[in-house]
């Protein structure tokens, strides 16, 4: 059964995620559809803070990530090929990293992420029109370029577990993207006719041990620009869901928690999520499996990427078809 939520409240004004004590500040338990939240963490231990890009095509998609968990680094890199299914993954993680700490800004866009390993170089830059993605490793290389208009609209969420315990998290879709991969020694264009870029911007305080569903699409279907943000799991017993709905430049914030059903067993079978309107199919064509366990840190990923089909229902009524948008669909265990 699908559970309703109370509707969160829309920020539509500059605020602190914490108070001066670290502490969760109320006045930023809300969405926005606009870059409003300055995350002002303080402390040192459980502050988690990840910048994930996710560029995707008919025929690839390829994805670069800066995250800071305080005592660890992680710069990433992944492509894959579509039509041959051949991915690769390039990864470089510094323990108390140190003078290998990444630049990242408190509030999402307002400046560059950089982050500067030994065999991986990853910035994400800001300027006029979007944002330059470069990735610098021995098997892959991007200079993609993703395009964010003026009054692109989003969805930042804070989610509450309690006062010590929130993430702040911001979904970005349907941004056009544009410029080359270069995966071992092969060049691919990247065109904005059919190639989409997706943020995750997150910063907050964790618990240890988490469960979530992610879930995102970008493209056309019907006629209309559909981005698809959908989540589950780790929201559960909080008064806020990460579900929206983009809808030819619009965003329509969900408030239900939305109902997913699929394998565990077997992720490449095909997944259904329903609620807030929403009633879809996900059928996955490749699954990205990983898992990294040190015992007391955990990573588990199952990462499929695919097509998602069915409907959406706007808040006034209006049913939208939703064929064949390319997109993924996630479950992620994490210790931490």
């Amino acid at each position: 059964m699908v559970k309703t939520a109370a509707k969160e409240p829309e920020i539509t004004s500059e605020v602190d995620l914490c108070k001066a004590d670290g502490r969760l500040n109320p006045a930023a338990v809300g969405w926005s559809r606009w870059p409003l939240i300055r995350a002002n963490l303080q402390g040192w231990g459980r502050n988690k803070r990840f910048e994930y890009w996710c560029i995707s095509t008919p025929d690839l998609i390829v994805a670069l990530n800066v995250s800071h968990s305080d005592y660890r680094v992680t710069l990433a890199g992944f492509f894959l090929d579509l039509r041959t299914k051949e991915a690769i993954s390039v990864a470089e993680i510094h323990w108390l990293p140190g003078k290998r700490v990444p630049i990242m800004p408190k509030v999402s866009g307002a400046g560059p992420v950089i982050g500067a390993g030994k065999q991986i170089q990853v910035q994400m830059i800001p300027g006029e029109g979007g944002t330059q993605l470069s990735l610098v490793s021995d098997r892959i290389k991007i200079e993609i370029f993703a395009a964010e208009p003026e009054n692109h609209e989003s969805m930042s969420v804070v989610v509450p577990w309690d006062t010590k315990r929130f993430q702040l998290t911001r979904k970005n879709n349907c941004m056009k993207a544009e410029g080359h991969v270069i995966a071992d020694g092969r060049r691919y264009d990247v065109r904005p006719e059919n190639a989409y870029a997706t943020l995750d911007h997150g910063r907050g305080r964790w618990p240890y041990s988490i469960l979530w569903n992610w879930g995102s699409a970008s493209g056309i279907s019907d006629g209309h620009e559909i981005g698809l943000q959908l989540g589950a799991k780790w929201t559960d017993g909080t008064p806020a869901t990460e579900n929206a709905i983009r809808i030819d430049g619009r965003v329509f914030k969900i408030s239900d928690e939305m109902e997913w059903q699929y394998d565990t067993t077997d992720f490449m079978k095909p997944w259904t999520m329903r609620g807030g309107g929403a009633d879809l199919v996900f059928t996955p064509i490749y699954n990205r499996h990983s898992n990294f366990n040190r015992l007391i840190v955990l990573s588990r990923e199952d990462q499929t990427f695919g097509h998602y089909n069915g409907t959406i229902t706007a808040p006034d009524g209006k049913i939208y078809k939703i064929e064949n948008l390319l997109g993924w669909a996630e479950e992620v265990h994490r210790r931490w």
